[in-house]
C-alpha cells in the first residue's frame, strides 16, 4: 500500500507496514495510508542509503510511527528503531540467526530466521 508522509508530501511504497489504529487515508480512493504504526524496509544495494537516511527522515515526521525496521537481504541483520517518549529513536540490532525482534507497538515478535531463509552468509 502506498504511504504518504503528510508533513513532507513524500509518497512511498514501503515493503511492509502495519497499523493498530483505524486507518486514515489521504483521499476517498483509500489507497494511500497516512498513519502506519510500523514500517519495514528490506534493504537493497541500490536503495539502502536512501532507506537509512532521507526516507527515514521523512518517516520520523509521521506522528503515528512507533517502529521502523530495516532488514538486510545479504546478511543476518534486522535493525529496529523505536520511537521514545522524548521523540528520540532507539536503535537495536539482531544479527544472529536465532535472534528475534520484539515489536511492542503491534504486540508481535519477528524471528530473524523467518525473514532470512535465503541468505547465504559470507
Amino acid at each position: 500500500m502506498r504511504l504518504k508522509v503528510s508533513a513532507t508530501g513524500l509518497y512511498t511504497y514501503p515493503d511492509l507496514l502495519a497499523l493498530c489504529a483505524e486507518a486514515q487515508f489521504a483521499d476517498v480512493h483509500q489507497d494511500t495510508l497516512l498513519n502506519p504504526t510500523v514500517v519495514i524496509e528490506v534493504l537493497s544495494k541500490s536503495a539502502e542509503g536512501y532507506d537509512r537516511g532521507e526516507k527515514f527522515a521523512h518517516y520520523r515526521r509521521i506522528p503515528s510511527l512507533a517502529e521502523y525496521l530495516l532488514i538486510s537481504q545479504d546478511k543476518y541483520s534486522i535493525e529496529q528503531y523505536v520511537r521514545q517518549p522524548d521523540n528520540q529513536w532507539l536503535l537495536s540490532e539482531v544479527s544472529r540467526l536465532e535472534g528475534s525482534v520484539r515489536l511492542p507497538s503491534i504486540n508481535c515478535t519477528l524471528l530473524l530466521s523467518d525473514v532470512s531463509d535465503r541468505i547465504e552468509p559470507l
